[in-house]
């Protein structure tokens, strides 16, 4: 038995954000073979098999479904592709300034793949070793239409069929990763439109629950997690709202959740954040432990977990952003002119709750402003009565409405789901990941202890490896 709105149950709030994949190329083909309708019948915006972008001849390449046994399957599209406003104007617009009106046809995927796979080429002939970009021989500009299917990513579909997912969710911009994560923490970017700025100077949602005697956490793949550096509320806060992936299992096996908990991935390009060119299948397991982590807490009954992504990260999409967005309204100017009254490309979002019944397609209210990033400070806002931190997330829908369910379901929707298994062999294993890199800038920021003026130098080392240990040495 079911009923409207059920947010005063929900007492744990657990958000993993991924990173860098579009909506269509992970959830495009969810319920295609369903007329895309979910089987309470609700329409899904899924994809036909028929989509298409225009190549440099003009030629159509059309959108393809990824089996699990396809060749470099897990690593596809093969390279990064191109991100940042700039390269989404060119993949939305087909050029790097949007026209006047901003009019998306979503036709320039394929031909900006083409183009940034011969920067990506350029960037490896002319870059040191660690810093060269992966590319997987016989990548081609096609490769953007791969999209994956319920059989090559069986635990994200499993729990995008078993509880809810969002075919309506939104990045919160239209780029790249540091002003979506912004937005995601912090309801702006502070007019930032790229990944050259680390470090923000407004109030989080970490620093209002402290304020409101509220609990939360930050776990990440070391206990000083890239998140703790963006904030000002939050890189003074004390070490106790942080640590790794066993002190997130731990907590919730004791049900001692917080109110909001934040969930980093691993960053190296081995690691399991999901950024192209990276192991989907480790992403895959990630995304199974946290359900599973949480499926046998005592504090399942009462938690919503939202899986997510920061952006879309070049990966194709059909389905134009909204020009809807409300900007922060905090006084900054947007880099490239930018006015933030557009969303981002659509992005996968899946929402897992005992509250939820099974195979919901979820999105806001007609004539709402449409779901994204921000939409998780509003759920937490609109539970425990908080001021809003910007005119963004003032003017978001939340998520309670998901929340219909009066006696919380008891089934096990992963219960017989394998993820599947990691590459023996990563073609990125070499390379040095974007965020990683960003990291271990922070890192280095950070005056060393009993100095006024000394700081810590980047590995010389070149490699993932020494990166990782640099982060490890100075936040552990």
């Amino acid at each position: 038995m079911t009923h409207g709105n059920r947010l005063s149950a929900m007492e744990h709030l657990v958000v993993l954000m991924l990173e860098n994949r579009s909506f269509d190329h992970l959830l495009g083909f969810l319920y295609t073979d369903q007329n895309n309708a979910s089987p309470s019948g609700q329409p899904y915006e899924g994809l036909t098999g028929t989509e298409s972008n225009p190549d440099k001849q003009g030629q159509p390449v059309k959108v393809s479904r990824i089996q699990p046994t396809d060749p470099h399957a897990y690593f596809t599209p093969g390279a990064n592709p191109g991100e940042g406003y700039k390269p989404t104007n060119a993949q939305l617009f087909g050029s790097l300034t949007p026209p006047s009106p901003p009019t998306a046809t979503m036709n320039g995927f394929v031909t900006n793949f083409a183009d940034t796979l011969v920067q990506r080429a350029q960037q490896a002939q002319h870059s040191a070793p660690g810093h060269r970009p992966t590319i997987i021989p016989g990548t081609s500009d096609g490769d953007i239409m791969r999209c994956h299917t319920p059989e090559s990513l069986p635990v994200l579909a499993g729990l995008a069929r078993g509880y809810a997912v969002c075919d309506h969710w939104f990045s919160a911009a239209p780029t790249e990763t540091m002003p979506n994560r912004a937005f995601a923490c912090a309801a702006t970017s502070q007019g930032h439109m790229d990944d050259h700025t680390h470090t923000f100077t407004c109030p989080s949602i970490f620093g209002l629950l402290s304020r409101n005697g509220l609990d939360w956490k930050v776990y990440g793949n070391v206990s000083d997690p890239l998140t703790r550096g963006n904030f000002p509320d939050i890189h003074s806060a004390s070490a106790g709202h942080f640590g790794v992936f066993t002190d997130f299992q731990a907590a919730a096996q004791t049900g001692a959740l917080p109110a909001f908990t934040f969930l980093e991935p691993s960053w190296s390009a081995t690691g399991s954040s999901e950024h192209p060119v990276d192991d989907m299948a480790k992403g895959e397991r990630l995304i199974q432990q946290v359900y599973r982590t949480l499926h046998d807490s005592p504090a399942w009954k009462k938690t919503l977990l939202v899986i997510t992504y920061d952006e879309h990260g070049g990966c194709y999409d059909h389905v134009p952003p909204p020009a809807s967005a409300t900007p922060p309204g905090d006084g900054t100017i947007g880099e490239f002119g930018f006015d933030f009254g557009r969303f981002g490309v659509r992005v996968p979002t899946v929402l897992v709750s005992p509250l939820i019944d099974q195979g919901v397609v979820f999105r806001a209210p007609a004539n709402a402003t449409p779901l994204d990033h921000t939409s998780v400070l509003k759920t937490l806002e609109e539970r425990w009565s908080l001021p809003s931190l910007t005119k963004r997330d003032a003017a978001a829908t939340g998520l309670g409405d998901v929340l219909t369910r009066t006696a919380p379901r008891t089934d096990d929707v992963l219960a017989n789901v394998a993820a599947p298994a990691a590459a023996a062999v990563n073609p990125s294993a070499g390379e040095i990941s974007h965020l990683q890199q960003i990291h271990a800038d922070l890192v280095a920021r950070q005056l060393v202890p009993g100095t006024r003026d000394l700081y810590r130098a980047l590995p010389t080392e070149a490699t993932p490896e020494a990166y990782e240990e640099f982060i490890r040495a100075h936040t552990e």
